[in-house]
């Protein structure tokens, strides 16, 4: 079974994976290629490059950190896909000064949006690195999610200052440089020229329930994935999501 389903980690990954897997398995009926050209921006240690590399998939794997990349070839070493994920060193920004323009049947762009100073430009320079009719799986995160956590933490004026704050952080000392709405997700995708294919909550449920319940209660773990993925296609949860996730598609890929 993938890496991105191992049981804590699946609570993270698992509606995203189902997702992409699906995306990359219609690319391969498109293309009549079994083996696709991916990219994974800010792809770090491997959580989605290594299981995207099982099914058989290249994957470039381009990150800021030298720590990251060593893990990463590491962990390829270990599942026996060396041979089919390649790291470099780079950022979103300088994406071309490491990769090819055009050359890539996905580009994954996972946790990376949050940190560009341009989100707009990030979003048009990963959709600049794929092919025609390739596919964009973009994961951002959630501003009501964060909300909702200030919140319930008793947090209520960081709360609100994060609920009007344009790049929807709640002080001075939030870690995280910018917060979407699904809409403003899908805006930068279409403002790239990408269809939005689909859209989902992720992690909508699982930041709020208490670890302990999910590590002790049996079948707890297995009913909250079931919960989560009812819940990650409603619009109605994509308000309280911790991230989202925005498949996007270059015109003509979702045919075929």
């Amino acid at each position: 079974m993938p890496d991105p389903m191992r049981p804590r980690a699946s609570l993270r990954t698992a509606v995203v994976w189902e997702v992409l897997k699906d995306a990359l398995d219609r690319r391969v009926k498109a293309t009549g290629r079994e083996s696709l050209d991916v990219l994974d921006t800010g792809g770090g240690s491997g959580n989605f490059a290594v299981p995207v590399a099982r099914l058989g998939h290249r994957v470039t794997v381009v990150d800021p950190s030298p720590n990251a990349l060593f893990a990463l070839e590491r962990r390829t070493a270990e599942a026996s896909v060396a041979d089919r994920v390649r790291g470099v060193q780079g950022d979103a920004h300088g994406l071309f000064d490491v990769v090819e323009r055009g050359g890539y049947d996905a580009v994954l762009c996972h946790g990376v949006l949050e940190y560009v100073d341009d989100p707009a430009q990030g979003v048009r320079n990963v959709v600049d690195a794929l092919r025609p009719e390739g596919v964009l799986s973009l994961l951002a995160a959630g501003l009501g999610g964060a909300v909702l956590a200030r919140a319930l933490a008793g947090h209520f004026t960081e709360a609100r200052q994060a609920l009007h704050d344009p790049d929807g952080r709640w002080g001075e000392g939030d870690p995280v440089p910018h917060r979407f709405t699904a809409e403003q997700l899908t805006a930068l995708v279409e403002g790239a020229g990408l269809n939005v294919a689909a859209v989902h909550g992720v992690r909508v449920f699982a930041d709020l329930v208490p670890g302990v319940l999910v590590d002790t209660e049996p079948g707890a773990l297995e009913a909250l994935l079931k919960l989560e993925a009812a819940a990650a296609e409603l619009a109605a949860f994509h308000s309280v999501a911790t991230q989202l996730h925005v498949l996007g598609e270059a015109p003509g890929a979702g045919e075929g």
